[in-house]
């Protein structure tokens, strides 16, 4: 005789955001010219301006924030925030893991936030300072620090709250979309700190082999996207400039006379000696060993006594 199948039924209830990690909770009160360089990191992070603007960058892009805006940045993006200089802003910055599918709806979105999506990120900040010690205003400091006397769920509710808010901004019809607060002059500053970084890791990398594939994926650009913005800031492509930087060095350790010139060829990583020569003649216009001749000669007409004069800039 069969059995009865169970009347009750299950029935998984759907998620559409899962955060089970958070991973910073900040509120700033920014000096009006406060600067942050920027970050990149492999999780969320929404930045709410409480009071006043700000400047943001991400990636390439500039936007300007204003009181009860709230930006939310991808995974694995550059981004920082200045202030405007004029106003000393607040603002809040949640950071958090959440690997749901519908977290692609907030790539590239800002959103003016209303009185019931204000109330949720009020409630996850009141929590989060209930669960947690400060600092919270430290932009170098992410630790949390558990409170022992926190409130039962204090920690629950931060993520209960965090994914109401994501539901909520998901459903509204209000957002807007980044090109509504898009700066041409935060773009042309944010593209001027991201061309400097690029120079810093193709120096930082001078005694190394980088690729122009390298360069542009390490700071999460297309290639065409990365030549134009460097050509634009520089006047050079972005291997003409990483070229330019070995010879300086190989200027430099002439001028200092520790190393033969094949030694300087391979701890540049030419591939032999001739090639480093060839390189050196086209862009410095002469000859490792006519560059050579002609310090040494420079330094030897400075001097009476065959060692350099010290010169001082005349005012």
């Amino acid at each position: 005789m069969a059995e009865n199948p169970d009347p009750f039924v299950r029935t998984r209830l759907k998620e559409s955001f899962v955060v089970k990690d958070i991973i910073s909770l900040h509120y700033f009160e920014f000096s009006k010219d406060f600067r942050f360089e920027g970050e990149k990191h492999d999780f969320w992070e929404f930045v709410y301006v409480d009071k006043g603007e700000i400047e943001v960058f991400a990636d390439t892009e500039g936007y300007c924030l204003q009181q009860g805006d709230v930006i939310f940045h991808k995974p694995n993006e550059f981004h920082g925030v200045w202030a405007n200089r004029k106003v000393a802003p607040n603002v809040i910055i949640l950071s958090f893991v959440c690997q749901s599918r519908e977290m692609a709806f907030f790539e590239n979105k800002i959103f003016t936030l209303d009185a019931r999506q204000r109330e949720l990120l009020a409630q996850m900040i009141k929590n989060g300072f209930a669960a947690f010690y400060p600092p919270f205003d430290d932009p170098r400091n992410h630790t949390l620090n558990r409170r022992p006397d926190a409130p039962i769920g204090a920690e629950q509710l931060i993520r209960l709250h965090l994914e109401m808010f994501l539901i909520h901004l998901r459903s509204s019809s209000d957002s807007a979309t980044g090109e509504l607060r898009l700066s041409p002059l935060t773009k042309q500053r944010s593209e001027a700190e991201l061309v400097n970084r690029m120079c810093d890791y193709m120096e930082s990398n001078v005694f190394g082999e980088i690729r122009l594939e390298q360069v542009y994926t390490a700071f999460n650009l297309s290639k065409s996207h990365a030549l134009a913005i460097f050509k634009s800031h520089t006047g050079i492509s972005i291997m003409k400039y990483y070229r330019q930087l070995k010879l300086e060095q190989a200027k430099k350790m002439i001028r200092e006379h520790r190393h033969n010139f094949s030694e300087i060829a391979d701890l540049l990583h030419y591939s032999s000696v001739h090639t480093f020569s060839r390189h050196f003649k086209t862009f410095v216009g002469m000859s490792p060993s006519q560059y050579a001749r002609t310090v040494i000669a420079r330094m030897q007409s400075n001097s009476v006594d065959g060692s350099p004069k010290t010169f001082h800039n005349q005012r």
